[in-house]
């Protein structure tokens, strides 16, 4: 293999920063490597991407000296447009890239705007690899956030570049689809000899995929090192705010405990398996987070409700059919299910911003569509899938501030700074939103979404791109607020954040509720999983493959378990 990539004591800060936000950066990535990036929020990995593609400094400004070679051409010498041949980008952003209004137009525009004539069997192609071929007759804007995602690495696919660049793939992807994501960038790493980097945080997936693992902390690269080796260094990933695979962690656990060698630790199911087979787990008693709901005291009330969006063509996509929800107070309820599934369209009909064809919808007791939005706005929160559509002026406080002000509420500016405090945002004050990392902008957001003490709040996504600190940091905040929220409705994909948080789960599949129970009522039954595409997480699929009846969800439970059934760890 050639070296395609090639970074040698490379330096870059923004302006107006003090502080490097790249520093002494020395790496070389061969010719069909598929790489990980992996290291906590803000620590420099997508400002890395961007000085690869030459979107710094040729369009984001900032001081940068070093060296930094693309097949042996330095990126400073080349334009952007000259790149884009070589390097395809999916920033976490990636709404930004989609910019023609039909989808199968958006995945063949790169082709289009490079005079290429097969233009749209390109396109075409690139949407039956990201499974969208169904939707190219559709507006983007009738996509799920999931969707957008998959049609922006459609688009970036389409051109066939050399090297794949790809911020947080599967952030906002079902299981289903984030693996199809992931095998589709594995055919063009092996099939068609492309180099793949990955930022990621879902080491699952990097233990299954990747080759490499490239660990950055205090915007320095650590160290780059074989997969097998480098998701086994579990102490130094959770320093750096990784989590190293659920069932390399139990590994971990057991070693220390039992005084197995530590170095030679599973990184995949089949692996993990393997590692436990001596070992038998204890069927343990099934317990559910802890209820406040008052079944009697109802919430969130929808009855008969459908919803249909407008085709190109004139005819009618339905969204929802006679759908029914009740939600109680209390209640911590988990929306799950595939891109597509109606989720964030649910959480919209809720806060009035987009109305149903038909049906009831009901906010305490009160008639959604008699109320004005002010008057939503005091009962209900919606933090957004994309947090920088959060942001409407130029500093964080500003922005937590705007609603409290806009009302003339006492005491908003001793709010606001109580608020920055809380989400860790003193020191990024007067920073543009927009400009933040992807944890940063989540924790801003949910500051914002607070400021005005709503009963209800809604959160999509809150816990794609984090790493540990900032998702602990999240769900910490989320058990704090518990007691001030009536009822909290998260979609996510995320199936450790339902396990450990939720204590009802809402399954959605084609716009209908095809399940409505508890943790244990959902992930035991097979037939439902598969349906909606819901993949539990891992430590409780090997506790499963262990004993059918476990019911485990978190590393300290399942090595808990061994220990009280072996007597062997003690």
């Amino acid at each position: 293999m050639s070296n395609l990539i090639e970074i040698k004591n490379l330096y870059f800060n923004y302006p107006s920063q003090e502080n490097y936000q790249l520093e002494e950066i020395n790496l070389t990535i061969e010719d069909g490597e598929f790489v990980a990036i992996v290291g906590n929020n803000g620590t420099g990995k997508s400002t890395l991407c961007k000085l690869l593609n030459g979107v710094i400094p040729h369009f984001i400004d900032g001081d940068v000296s070093g060296s930094l070679k693309i097949n042996g051409v330095e990126t400073v010498d080349s334009t952007v447009s000259d790149l884009a041949h070589t390097i395809g980008y999916v920033y976490q952003d990636f709404e930004n890239q989609l910019i023609r209004p039909k989808v199968l137009d958006d995945a063949a525009f790169s082709c289009l705007n490079n005079g290429l004539e097969d233009y749209v069997e390109r396109g075409m192609e690139s949407l039956e690899l990201t499974g969208l071929e169904e939707q190219s007759d559709e507006y983007i804007w009738q996509l799920s956030g999931g969707q957008k995602h998959l049609l922006a690495l459609a688009g970036m696919t389409a051109l066939r570049p050399d090297i794949l660049i790809l911020d947080e793939p599967i952030a906002q992807l079902d299981p289903y689809h984030a693996l199809k994501t992931y095998d589709v960038l594995k055919r063009f790493n092996k099939e068609l000899d492309k180099t793949i980097v990955v930022i990621e945080h879902h080491t699952d997936f990097i233990g299954k995929y990747c080759d490499s693992v490239i660990f950055m902390k205090d915007n320095r690269i650590q160290w780059k090192l074989p997969v097998k080796e480098a998701l086994v260094r579990v102490e130094e990933l959770m320093e750096g705010s990784i989590f190293p695979p659920q069932i390399t962690q139990a590994a971990h656990q057991l070693a220390q405990l039992s005084g197995r060698n530590a170095v030679t630790l599973p990184i995949n199911h089949d692996q993990g398996k393997d590692y436990f087979k001596e070992y038998a787990l204890q069927t343990v008693e099934k317990t559910m987070p802890s209820v406040r709901s008052k079944q009697d005291d109802v919430m969130i009330y929808l009855k008969d409700v459908s919803l249909s969006y407008d085709m190109i063509k004139g005819d009618k996509k339905p969204i929802f059919d006679s759908l029914n929800l009740t939600i109680n107070k209390g209640e911590r309820v988990a929306l799950i299910g595939n891109n597509g599934a109606g989720k964030s369209t649910l959480l919209k009909l809720l806060t009035g911003l987009i109305k149903p064809d038909s049906g009831e919808i009901e906010l305490d007791g009160k008639d959604i569509i008699r109320l004005k939005p002010e008057q939503i706005s005091d009962t209900i929160s919606y933090v957004y899938q994309n947090p920088e559509n959060m942001f409407i002026d130029d500093s964080i406080k500003r922005d937590i501030a705007f609603s409290m002000k806009a009302r003339n509420i006492k005491g908003h500016k001793e709010r606001t700074e109580a608020l920055l405090r809380q989400f860790d945002l003193v020191e990024l004050a007067e920073r543009d939103g927009r400009l933040l990392s992807g944890g940063q902008m989540r924790r801003a957001s949910l500051a914002i979404g607070v400021a005005l003490n709503p009963q209800i709040m809604l959160l999509d996504e809150p816990t794609a791109n984090l790493d540990i600190a900032t998702r602990k940091s999240i769900t910490k905040t989320l058990d704090d607020l518990k007691d001030s929220l009536e009822t909290t409705i998260i979609a996510t994909h995320d199936m450790q954040l339902v396990a450990e948080w939720a204590n009802r789960i809402v399954v959605l599949h084609e716009g209908k509720v095809i399940g409505n129970g508890t943790r244990e009522e959902i992930f035991h039954d097979e037939t439902l999983l598969q349906l909606a595409g819901i993949d539990p997480p891992e430590i409780f699929k090997l506790a499963k493959s262990m004993n059918s009846d476990a019911s485990i969800y978190t590393v300290d439970q399942f090595v808990d378990q061994l220990q009280k059934k072996e007597g062997v760890l003690s």
